[in-house]
C-alpha cells in the first residue's frame, strides 16, 4: 500500500538529511505507530505519504514514495486526496463548515462525488463512528473526542485507503482518547484501512499497533513488532519500562498482560514502602492565590460553578477532568484575562495584609504575578524568528537582572532549535516548548499551564518536570491542567479534579489518582493495590534485588 524506496529528505537550512535512505513497505490494513523524540522527522515521514513533502514544505526528496501505486513526486496532495486522508492534531483547524453532517460531506463535494453516493457515505460514516445523534450539532459545541471523530469521519467519506493521524489524542481526556482509538481500530479491522499514527503518549496507543516505526534521530527508520522495537529504544511507555526493570520476556504492551506477569513482582514488593515520587514539600508554604466563589458563564450557561481554590508556594497542583469540565475557563479566570461572572481572586502583595486582583492590574505587572500558557500556545507567537521571540521575552521579563534567559529554558525543553527558524516552521512540540520558554522567562509567582505536555515527548516532559520543580523550589505555585496521567504521577503534589464546572476531588496525588480507574497511571494499575505510581519507584526497590526475586 505504501512504499518508501531509498527515500532521503533534505531541507536547505539543515546540515544533515531529516530522513536518510529509508526503505519501508506498509501493507494494507496495517496500523503502524510512528515514534521518536520531538523534531526527529516524524512529521516529515507522515507528510511524504500524501505529498505535502516536498510539494508544500519545500526541501528535496530523493528516492521514490508510492501510495496505492501512485508516485507522490508526480501526484501533488490534491491528486492523492481520494487515497490518503490526513487528520492533524487540532481538528478545529481543519473544519470548514458549521455542522457535523456538512463537514462529513465537504470532502466529497470537492471530489465531485454524486449526491446519492454522498448521502449513503455520510450515513455509513455516522454509524461507523457513533456520530448519528450529533449529525445536526454545531462543530464548536462538541467535546474534544467528538470533534476528533468528526475530523476522522470527514476524511473517511472519501473512502481513502490510507489514514494518517498526527497525535490524534493529544488534547483528549482518557475516555475520549479511548473512543477515538476504538474507532480507528475498527477501521483497520473491519475496512482494511492502512493507518500511520504518530503519538507521544505511547501508553495510550501501543497496544493497538501492528508495527512500530522508530525514528532514532539520525535519519533512519527502524521498523519491527512493538515488543521487539521497544526492547532497545530510548522512548517507551511505562508498561514497557516496568517490564524492562522487572526483566520480563516478552515485554508486555498492555496493562492486562503486565498484570498477569506481575504477580511475583507484587509479592516481592509487598510490605515495601515506595520512595517518594515527588520532592518533599516545604514546611512553610505561603498562600500565593486565593479564589472564592469563582463562577464563569458563557451565554448564561455556567462553565465554572462557585469554585474555591487556594494555591501555595512550593506546591505543584494538577488540574484534571474530562474535556469540557471547566479547567481552561477556571485558569483564565484566575489569571485575570478571562471572564468571571462572580467570585474573587486575590494575590498577596508585598505589604502585610495587602492583596491584588490580577484582573485589575496592568498586563505587565499581572504577568509577573500570574503567568498563563494557553491551550493554543501559538497564539502568543507573532515575531519572525525564534531569536526575536526569545529576546522579546527576556526584555519584557527583565532577565538581565538575574533571571534565567529564555534561550536557556528552550534548550532544556527542546534542544537544537536554530535562532533563525520561523516559529511557524517548528513542529507542534517545538512551538509549545518555545511558548513555555517565553512564559517561564518571567518566572511569575503563580504559573498556570494549560495542557503544557501536548506535543512533547517523554524526554521533553522530564525537562518540563525539572523546570516546574525548580520553580516550586523557589517558592512559586504551579498549576498544570492536563489529561496526561503519567505526567501527573511524576509532576504533581496535589490533584484537583473538575466535573461539570465543580471541584469534585482535591487532595494529595497518591490519594486522588490511585483511587480512580480513569486517572490512575499504568504502574498503579499493574501493581495495585500497592501504592506505587511510577516505574522509578519500583526500579529503586529492585535495584539490588536478584533477578529471581523480580518475578522474571
Amino acid at each position: 500500500m505504501i512504499t518508501f524506496d531509498q527515500v532521503t529528505v533534505r531541507y536547505e537550512e539543515t546540515d544533515a538529511p531529516v530522513l536518510r535512505d529509508v526503505d519501508l513497505t506498509v501493507e494494507e490494513g496495517e496500523l503502524c505507530l510512528v515514534v521518536g523524540h520531538t523534531g526527529v522527522g516524524k512529521s516529515t515521514l507522515l507528510g511524504a505519504v500524501n505529498g505535502l513533502v516536498p510539494h508544500f514544505t519545500g526541501g528535496t526528496l530523493y528516492g521514490r514514495v508510492t501510495v496505492d501505486g501512485r508516485d507522490t513526486a508526480d501526484h501533488p496532495p490534491r491528486e492523492l486526496a481520494d487515497v490518503v486522508g490526513v487528520v492533524g492534531q487540532d481538528p478545529l483547524d481543519g473544519f470548514v463548515t458549521d455542522t457535523v453532517e456538512e463537514e462529513l460531506a465537504y470532502t466529497m463535494e470537492q471530489l465531485a462525488v454524486p449526491p446519492a453516493t454522498m448521502r449513503k457515505r455520510v450515513e455509513e460514516t455516522l454509524d461507523l463512528l457513533g456520530l448519528a445523534d450529533l449529525r445536526h450539532r454545531a462543530l464548536h459545541e462538541l467535546s474534544g473526542g467528538q470533534q476528533q471523530r468528526v475530523a476522522i469521519g470527514s476524511v473517511l467519506t472519501a473512502h481513502p485507503r490510507v489514514l494518517v493521524l498526527d497525535e490524534p489524542t493529544s488534547a483528549l481526556d482518557p475516555t475520549a482518547a479511548e473512543e477515538v482509538l476504538a474507532a480507528v481500530t475498527r477501521l483497520v479491522h473491519d475496512l482494511g484501512v492502512t493507518v500511520l499514527l504518530a503519538e507521544h503518549r505511547l501508553e495510550r496507543v501501543v497496544q493497538y499497533a501492528d508495527r512500530v516505526l522508530h525514528l532514532p534521530g539520525d535519519g533512519r527508520v527502524v521498523s519491527g513488532p512493538p515488543a521487539e522495537v521497544f526492547r532497545t529504544t530510548s522512548i517507551a511507555p511505562p508498561v514497557v519500562e516496568l517490564g524492562r526493570a522487572a526483566g520480563w520476556s516478552p515485554l508486555p504492551l498492555t496493562v492486562r498482560d503486565a498484570r498477569r506477569a506481575a504477580a511475583p513482582l507484587r509479592a516481592r514488593l509487598a510490605g515495601t514502602v515506595p520512595g517518594p515520587a515527588r520532592p518533599p514539600l516545604p514546611e512553610e508554604r505561603p498562600e500565593l492565590l486565593t479564589a472564592r466563589g469563582v463562577t464563569v458563564s458563557y451565554r448564561g450557561v455556567p462553565a465554572v460553578r462557585e469554585v474555591d481554590l487556594r494555591l501555595y508556594g512550593g506546591e505543584v497542583t494538577a488540574l484534571m477532568g474530562r474535556n469540557g469540565s471547566g479547567k481552561s475557563s477556571l485558569l483564565w479566570a484566575l489569571q485575570g484575562s478571562g471572564p468571571r461572572a462572580a467570585g474573587s481572586v486575590r494575590i498577596p502583595g508585598a505589604e502585610p495584609g495587602a492583596s491584588a486582583d490580577p484582573r485589575k492590574l496592568p498586563a505587565g505587572e499581572a504577568r509577573r504575578l500570574v503567568g498563563l500558557v494557553p491551550q493554543t500556545p501559538t497564539d502568543l507567537l507573532y515575531l519572525e524568528t525564534v531569536k526575536q521571540e526569545l529576546d522579546q521575552a527576556d526584555a519584557e521579563s527583565g532577565t538581565s537582572a538575574g533571571g534565567t534567559p529564555a534561550r536557556e529554558i528552550l534548550d532544556r525543553l527542546a534542544p537544537g532549535i536554530e535562532d533563525t527558524t520561523h516559529p511557524r516552521d517548528l513542529s507542534e512540540g517545538q512551538r509549545l516548548a518555545l511558548v513555555l520558554a517565553v512564559q517561564l522567562a518571567a518566572a511569575p509567582r503563580v504559573l498556570l499551564l494549560d495542557e503544557p505536555t501536548r506535543g512533547l515527548d517523554y524526554r521533553a516532559k522530564e525537562e518540563l518536570i525539572r523546570i516546574v520543580d525548580d520553580l516550586a523550589a523557589e517558592g512559586r505555585a504551579v498549576v498544570v491542567s492536563t489529561h496526561d496521567v503519567e505526567f501527573v504521577a511524576r509532576a504533581a503534589d496535589r490533584v484537583v479534579v473538575m466535573a461539570e464546572g465543580d471541584v469534585v476531588a482535591d487532595g494529595p496525588t497518591t490519594e486522588v489518582i490511585v483511587a480512580s480507574p480513569v486517572f490512575a497511571p499504568q504502574t498503579a494499575k499493574i501493581l495495585g493495590p500497592l501504592p506505587y505510581l511510577t516505574v522509578a519507584q519500583v526500579a529503586a526497590v529492585l535495584e539490588d534485588a536478584p533477578r529471581t526475586e523480580r518475578g522474571a
